[in-house]
């Protein structure tokens, strides 16, 4: 999987040279905030069933069909469902992206392709974008995390969303 550490690597040793200053200093700053998201990954883990029925309400509170894009789609509560279970999706993997460091769980499996299934399936993106947007709006240091923690919770909620946006 990658993180900042294989990143690295990876770059010098496909430019066959040694990791420069500037490629450490990124590897120390990513671990330096590994305590903050460390943090954030225990404290989502312990709360996605919770965190995602808040992006659902968001979703469903703005519009009752549970899509905020041009294409329909009626939702009741299995629509409900099946919404809250892709918000779960997305929150396990922030988690193991938080773990490990880097985007690489979030390209692989959350990003690469979503567009396309969504428009397949008639959803529209935006749906997930305000729900992710909605989390990281509502995100409060200290009561949830601390201040790193959540501004690395935050920085993996902002990737997705642009992503998927």
């Amino acid at each position: 999987m990658k993180s900042t550490i294989t990143t690295v690597i990876a770059a010098a040793d496909n430019a066959a040279r040694f990791p420069s200053a500037s490629d450490l200093e990124s590897v120390r700053g990513s671990l330096e905030r590994a305590a903050a998201r460390m943090e954030a990954a225990e404290k989502l883990a312990a709360n996605y069933d919770a965190v995602a029925q808040e992006a659902v309400d968001a979703v469903y509170k703005v519009n009752p069909q549970g899509n905020l894009g041009r294409q329909p789609r009626v939702c009741d509560t299995e629509g409900k469902d099946k919404c809250k279970r892709d918000f779960v999706h997305y929150l396990r993997l922030i988690n193991y992206a938080l773990v490990t460091g880097g985007t690489g769980p979030l390209d692989e499996l959350a990003i690469n392709g979503a567009k396309e299934v969504y428009a397949a399936l008639s959803i529209d993106a935006a749906t997930y974008v305000y729900g992710l947007n909605t989390l990281r709006n509502r995100g409060c240091a200290p009561r949830d995390m601390s201040a790193q923690a959540l501004a690395e919770y935050n920085a993996a909620l902002d990737y997705v969303a642009n992503s998927l946006g």
